[in-house]
């Protein structure tokens, strides 16, 4: 009988880039996740309210004119996909924090992500979409009908209120690595490098290659907007002493299920919506 190979032992340089990889994997599949069921709630509300349109890649366009509209319509169609997003967003973070966030693999970490990508799409959205006056912003306009001052105050709380989320959510964040090298505090940077910075520069190159050309500027702008949350948690990760992580961690190596997962569901939108599909 022969002796068992021997476990691989990689080097800190290659663990860091394998971390920077998977966690551009999973920053992309959990964008597709909460991204896609935020615009499939807005077209099933517009749906059951009977306003038309199509339903692209990286947006959707109703058919309807703008006198066509009414004051429900609006709220409903344009309210619920973040609604959705904030359900799901604090579903993510409870199911991390009571039941992942002490266990191997990279379960928590999507978890996190989704948790992230849901804030995003409630408070940056909010954001974004007042700079171009369209999507969630038509929900304070239609709500106050008070002309854009209102809605100018509560983009810029939105704004503060999710640099705030992202430098509380530090020691959550840390607790979803498995790596002991990258989690020692020496390393911490390599750490918010490679699982912060770089999945959010990384995958939004992706996603905006993968979308164009019917990139939509609000989305563009919804990549941005993730700063406000990334850079306070890069910030507070960098001042942040926890360095421990699961009993038994699993070892560094590429998340090629994860991987194929992700690609089968982008193959998956882009085959469904790259013609537009009519609702």
């Amino acid at each position: 009988m022969s002796a068992p190979a021997p476990a691989v032992s990689y080097s800190a340089s290659t663990k860091t880039t394998i971390s920077a990889l998977n966690s551009t994997i999973i920053y992309l599949l959990a964008y597709l996740l909460v991204n896609g069921l935020h615009q499939l709630a807005t077209v099933r509300m517009a749906v059951r309210l009977g306003i038309p349109g199509v339903w692209r890649v990286s947006s959707i366009r109703f058919s309807i004119s703008d006198p066509e509209w009414w004051r429900t319509a609006v709220l409903a169609v344009y309210g619920v996909g973040p609604a959705v997003c904030a359900v799901v967003g604090l579903a993510a973070a409870l199911w991390f924090w009571k039941r992942e966030r002490g266990k191997r693999g990279l379960r928590k970490l999507l978890l996190v992500w989704i948790a992230f990508h849901a804030c995003n799409l409630v408070l940056g959205a909010m954001v974004g979409d007042t700079f171009t006056e369209s999507g969630f912003w038509y929900v304070p306009s239609w709500l106050f009908l008070a002309g854009n001052i209102p809605n100018i105050i509560v983009a810029v709380l939105c704004g503060l209120l999710q640099m705030v989320v992202g430098y509380f959510a530090a020691v959550g964040f840390l607790q979803t690595h498995d790596s002991i090298t990258l989690m020692q505090y020496q390393n911490r940077r390599k750490l918010i490098f490679a699982t912060i910075l770089v999945p959010w520069v990384a995958g939004s190159v992706l996603l905006a290659l993968f979308k164009y050309p019917d990139l939509s500027l609000n989305e563009r702008l919804h990549f941005g907007t993730m700063g406000l949350l990334l850079l306070p948690l890069a910030l507070a990760c960098s001042n942040e002493l926890f360095e421990f992580t699961v009993k038994a961690p699993q070892k560094t190596q590429l998340a090629s299920g994860w991987l194929v997962l992700t690609l089968l569901l982008a193959l998956g939108w882009w085959l469904t919506l790259s013609g537009g599909r009519a609702f």
